[in-house]
Order: structure tokens, then C-alpha cells, then sequence
């Protein structure tokens, strides 16, 4: 049965802030632990009232300082907006300290608006660079070389798992072309996906850390006992989505009932689309979610993510959902 993995945006809940939402990450993470899943990523977001992993290594090192077991890493680093060599160092220093627990994904969006992006004095035509920063990234990794004269301590010789993010063909064709596990982001831009795995999954180039394709994809799961609870639950997600797009973006908001029976038209549209590989409902409905997505796109792995404003019920929605797991897991 394919993996499940979490990818959790740290949410700051309408009237809460950032200390309690750190909080909330770390002790997820310790029942996804115990749960079973097998990894745990937090995603770079800059500008974001309702996101608290912006500083996502100091985030990587709080969560895997406070688990055991569970793989944590970055869901993902937008490297354009950093220097290869302090990405390396920083993810060397997370695997000294966790020594074979740490997983890097690299992204080449901004994660943020152009305004901000400049404030983080990013060259706004750095991601044109992607293809060679992450290969300068990933020699860092390497051991260093006799007469090397820049070199990542720590982070030389500790081959640092890398992942190649992306919502288009581009992340798929460099993935592909590097031998690298890919992770699509079907949870919030699905209009490529199909696409972008037959690219990746036909142009794929074994290399020394992988000799197959390796799919990874985002998938929305808000489970509950009964399906009108987790409806109830998703709205959440659905009004920051439509917040974020009309430009007012905020910290995640409460549900509301009969969400979307009130919006317009042009909103229906952008949630039916930017939302549709979700899986909402109970037990059951979870089950039958995530096998049929999993039989359609053959993922090898799915990073569940939940926007889910109580926090309890977000890790109940988790609980569910590695039950339903297990269940198929044992009937497979």
C-alpha cells in the first residue's frame, strides 16, 4: 500500500499565534510518530499570517528534536531564496544532530508575493539558476576533495536525501533528469498533474541515489466521523483559499456552515479546481478516497495535509485517517 507522509503549514488559527501553532506542530508530529507515518515536512511561506513555518529549519529542528523516529524535513526550502551553501550547512547541521532523519525538498517559487521576495533580497531572476544551485546544493553534500577550497561543515560527506518540488513540468523534467524523488503539489495546483507524472516517470535518468522513479503527491484529507462533520471541517481550507486569492491572506478561520452555498460562481470554480484532489468524509469515505487516488496516479507516496482550524480535530482527521490506511494496508 502506498507510504503516507504529513505536510503541515504550521496554521495560526484566527485569534491564536505563532508559540501556540508551533506547539500544535510538534505534538501532531509526535502522533503521526505513533500513527506511523513515515515523514513529517514543513514548508517555507513568507508573509503568511496564517503560516508559522517561515523560518522552516529552525521549525525542522524544533519538530525533530521532539521526535524520535519520524523522517522531518523541508516540504519545501524555496532555494532562489537562499544560497546553496548555507542551505547545506544548515541541513548538515539538522542531520548531525538527527543523523539519518532529515529530508530535503527544494522548490523553485518564492513562496511569498514579489514584494517580499525583495525583501528577502532575493534575485528575482535567481530561479532561473534553479537547475544549478540544486546540483551546487547537492555537492555539497559530497566529501569534500583534496585542495577543496569551499565546503559545507557540517553537511560534507552526509549525503542528505534531496526531493525536487513542483506544480508544473519544469520541477518534473529536472527531477526526472537528476534522478531525484519528485514531489508534485496536487493538494493546492492539480491542473499538471497527470502531465507531470508521465513526464517525470518517462524521462527518468537512474542516478546513485535512486534507480526508479519515486512519486510523492499532496493530497487534502479532512476526515471525521461522519461526513458532514469533515465537510464542516474544510471550510476552513476554503475560506483561506479564497482569502488568499482575493488577496487577503490571514490566519486560518474558523468553519463555517454552508460555506460555499453562498459564494460566487468565479470562487466555486477556483475551490472545484485548486482543491480537487481532497478527500473529505468519514472513515469509510477516507478509505475509499485515498485507495482510488492512489490506484489513478500509482503514487508511491502521499503527503497528507489538513488545514484544520480545532486542533484536536485535526489530529483526530489524522488518526482516521491511518486507520483507514492500516485497513487497506491489511487487505492488500
Amino acid at each position: 500500500m502506498t507510504a503516507l507522509s504529513v505536510l503541515d503549514l504550521s496554521p495560526i488559527t484566527f485569534g491564536s499565534n505563532a508559540s501556540q501553532s508551533l506547539a500544535n506542530s510538534l505534538d501532531l508530529a509526535r502522533h503521526a510518530e505513533r500513527l506511523g507515518y513515515k515523514r513529517y515536512w514543513l514548508a517555507e511561506h513568507h508573509n503568511m499570517p496564517g503560516i508559522a513555518s517561515a523560518a522552516t529549519s529552525v521549525v525542522i529542528a524544533h519538530v525533530a528534536g521532539g521526535t524520535k523516529t519520524i523522517r522531518v524535513g523541508a516540504g519545501g526550502i524555496m532555494l532562489p531564496n537562499h544560497a546553496p551553501l548555507v542551505i547545506a550547512e544548515q541541513f548538515g547541521t539538522l542531520n548531525a544532530l538527527h543523523p539519518g532523519r532529515i529530508d530535503l525538498g527544494l522548490g523553485r517559487a518564492p513562496g511569498t508575493d514579489m514584494m517580499t521576495a525583495r525583501a528577502l533580497r532575493r534575485n528575482l531572476e535567481a530561479s532561473d539558476n534553479f537547475p544549478q544551485d540544486v546540483v551546487e546544493l547537492m555537492g555539497y553534500f559530497q566529501p569534500a576533495e583534496d585542495g577543496q577550497r569551499i565546503r559545507a561543515v557540517p553537511g560534507e560527506g552526509q549525503h542528505v536525501p534531496v526531493w525536487i518540488l513542483g506544480s508544473s513540468l519544469y520541477g518534473a523534467q529536472l527531477a526526472a533528469l537528476l534522478g531525484l524523488p519528485y514531489a508534485f503539489a496536487s493538494h493546492f495546483a492539480p491542473a499538471e498533474l497527470d502531465h507531470a507524472l508521465e513526464v517525470y516517470r518517462t524521462r527518468f535518468q537512474p542516478s546513485a541515489g535512486l534507480d526508479k522513479p519515486y512519486v510523492m503527491l499532496g493530497l487534502n484529507v479532512f476526515a471525521a466521523p461522519t461526513d458532514a462533520e469533515a465537510k464542516l471541517l474544510f471550510t476552513s481550507l476554503q475560506q483561506a483559499f479564497v482569502n488568499l486569492r482575493s488577496g487577503r491572506p490571514g490566519q486560518l478561520p474558523p468553519p463555517v456552515e454552508n460555506y460555499d452555498r453562498d459564494l460566487d460562481p468565479v470562487a466555486k470554480t477556483m475551490l472545484a479546481q485548486a482543491l480537487s484532489c481532497a478527500v473529505v468524509g468519514s472513515p469509510e469515505t477516507v478509505r475509499q478516497g485515498i485507495d482510488a487516488f492512489a490506484r489513478r496516479t500509482g503514487a508511491d507516496e502521499l503527503m497528507v495535509t489538513a488545514q484544520i482550524f480545532d486542533h484536536a480535530a485535526r489530529v483526530r482527521s489524522f488518526e482516521i485517517l491511518a486507520d483507514a490506511h492500516r485497513s487497506l494496508s491489511q487487505a492488500a
